[in-house]
């Protein structure tokens, strides 16, 4: 399958901060990607780095197979920008920043921008700055849909929208995305939003990256697994085993692993497997299992 987004080893950090080292993933044509992770993992930094906003101390990023540090006026012209913060130009009206920003592109699709608008039930007449901070998170999306890219990069897109907001936004940006065989990588802290909305998924942690698959395969076949112990013991680690811990009497560890793994795990440390639960997880709760709650 065709990748619209390669990143080949890259390394960056903050001083002597590092945020990764080598990091590798590709966002395959067609597809809609999230990125997730805890706050300071680098989510921003990659956006940043993608975009040509900051420059990475080794490694590669391509987009559209053109190296970013080089990138042509047209190559930019196909990518749709979202960063964190949305809105300028807020002194113009809905019709006025409408027509500035289709000057420079030369797809524009018009009707994608006011299709939105008539959904939020705003003045064409309307200026940005009257808007409520929801309101205007939605006219930047509309003029992201409406540049007609064929990549969509969307850093926090969720910021400032209400539960009404987000979830208009999400099932417009789906149906628009796979309409036109659009690509997409974004990344939001509202991962149930996430959910509804992404193909694939990366997980990050500090440094590395923890998974890359799809959303479905994911939540088939990770799953939470409880018991129950007369001790408060010290578990062995096990590298098939995420952020298994025992508070008091109860004990919780979550994998991939089948409930047969996980019963020869406990059995091997003396700990009666008869109170043992599997228990299927949305999102967000996967995310916690994988990464822990701090």
């Amino acid at each position: 399958m065709e990748n619209v987004i390669e990143v080949k080893d890259l390394t960056h950090s903050y001083g002597k901060r590092q945020i990764y080292d080598h990091l590798n993933f590709e966002v395959p044509k067609g597809k809609i990607l999230g990125l997730l992770g805890k706050n300071g993992t680098g989510k921003s930094t990659t956006f940043n780095i993608l975009t040509g906003f900051l420059k990475p101390q080794s490694g590669e990023c391509r987009i559209f197979s053109e190296n970013i540090t080089a990138m042509s006026p047209a190559t930019r012209a196909r990518i749709a920008l979202l960063i964190e913060g949305h809105i300028q130009y807020s002194f113009m009206t809905i019709e006025q920043i409408e027509r500035y920003y289709s000057a420079f592109y030369p797809h524009w699709n018009r009707d994608a921008y006011y299709q939105l608008m008539k959904k939020l039930k705003v003045s064409h007449r309307q200026k940005i700055s009257n808007m409520s901070c929801g309101q205007r998170s939605q006219v930047a999306l509309g003029l992201i849909l409406a540049q007609n890219a064929e990549l969509l990069i969307l850093d926090d897109f969720s910021l400032g929208l209400d539960p009404g907001y987000r979830r208009l936004f999400i099932d417009y940006l789906r149906e628009y995305a796979k309409a036109d065989a659009k690509t997409v990588f974004l990344t939001s802290h509202i991962i149930q939003d996430m959910e509804k909305l992404i193909d694939d998924c990366i997980i990050m942690d500090y440094g590395k990256i923890l998974l890359h698959m799809e959303v479905k395969e994911l939540m088939d076949t990770f799953q939470r697994y409880t018991f129950s112990t007369s001790q408060n013991v010290a578990l062995e680690k096990d590298p098939m085993l995420y952020n298994t811990s025992v508070i008091r009497s109860s004990g919780e560890t979550f994998s991939f692993q089948n409930a047969e793994y996980i019963k020869r795990y406990l059995e091997k440390q003396n700990i009666n497997t008869s109170s043992l639960q599997q228990e299927k997880l949305n999102l967000e709760d996967i995310f916690i299992g994988l990464t822990g709650k701090y």
